[in-house]
Order: C-alpha cells, then structure tokens, then sequence
C-alpha cells in the first residue's frame, strides 16, 4: 500500500509542470513590481493587482512624452531550475497589442533575455521557447548567444511599441514545460 502511494506521488510529480506563478484570489502580489520609463524621465504609468476573479492584472498607459515610451512589471522570483524544461506557458487575456517577455538568469544582470509576442484580445496560452530568447539591454539586441542557462530568477512584462495607449494584460498561469 505505501509503495503504491509513493509510486503514485513520484508519477505525479513527473507528470506535473512548475509553476511559476498561479493567480487566484489569495494571491500574494507584493513581489509584482512596476517600473514605468519615470526612472529615466518618462510619462508612462502602469499598475499591477489582482481582479475579483483572482487574476492578475498590468494595465495603464504609455506616454512618448519626455522620450518615454514603455511600462512594466517585474516578479523577483527565487531561482527557478530548469531541469529539463524548455518552455514558458503563460495564460493570458490580452489586449491585443505586442509585448515583451523578460527573463533574467541572474538578478544582478545589467541585461535581460527577451521575446516580443502579440495577444490576440481573447484568452490563450502564449508558448515561450526559453532558447529563442535573446540577450537585450535598454531596447537594443546585444551580441551574444540566446538564453541556454539551468536556471533564472526573475520575469517581465513589458509594453513599448513607440506609441501613445493604453493597455491592460490579464495573467492567470505562468508554467514552466
């Protein structure tokens, strides 16, 4: 009997993908940090919290004003191993504009790992290929090798399509495959 309750837990746990991150309704979303283009003179103001129905939200508004022009948010997470996955799955309700995902392998980076992607004003899942992300630094691509490492420890959301909107992007699930 026990050796058929480990056996059942092992194959769960084999069969089961991290997740980095699942809204619901007591969600802890201090981690969840906005940084807007004010740190370098900008317009933009973006916010970030949880809805009624428990999921996360990023919305509001990005200026070109003072050579603004981008808002996002970041979750610092504890170092996240990779073991074998090669892909981020994030469910989504978005506005159908562009943004950026970001990862960073180590938090001390100066750069970041990014991928843009489009929504499509509808839920869906956005599969990310962690080995299709490449190195950025302030919206130039830097020359060296797109992201290969075991592990990172934190994640972004950004708009910054040079122009004026509003936006709001909706998270549920964020999952490592």
């Amino acid at each position: 009997m026990l050796q058929n309750l480990m056996f059942t837990v092992m194959l769960s746990s084999l069969i089961t993908f991290p997740i980095i991150f699942d809204f619901t309704v007591k969600s802890d979303v201090r981690k969840w940090i906005i940084v807007d283009d004010v740190v370098m003179g900008g317009r933009s103001s973006g916010n970030f919290r949880l809805n009624d129905e428990g999921h996360g939200v990023f919305e509001g508004e990005v200026s070109l004003e003072n050579n603004g022009g981008f808002s996002s948010v970041r979750y610092n997470c504890e170092k996240v191993l990779l073991e074998g996955k090669t892909k981020i799955n994030i469910t989504l309700l978005g506005d159908g504009k562009d943004y950026q995902f970001r990862i960073k392998s180590n938090s001390g980076d100066y750069y970041s790992y990014i991928i843009p992607f489009s929504t499509s004003g509808e839920w869906e899942e956005v599969e990310i290929q962690l080995n299709d992300m490449y190195p950025s630094f302030r919206g130039r691509r830097l020359d060296g090798p797109n992201f290969s490492e075991a592990s990172f420890e934190g994640i972004t959301f950004l708009i910054g399509n040079k122009k004026n909107e509003r936006f709001k992007l909706v998270l549920d699930k964020i999952e490592l495959k």
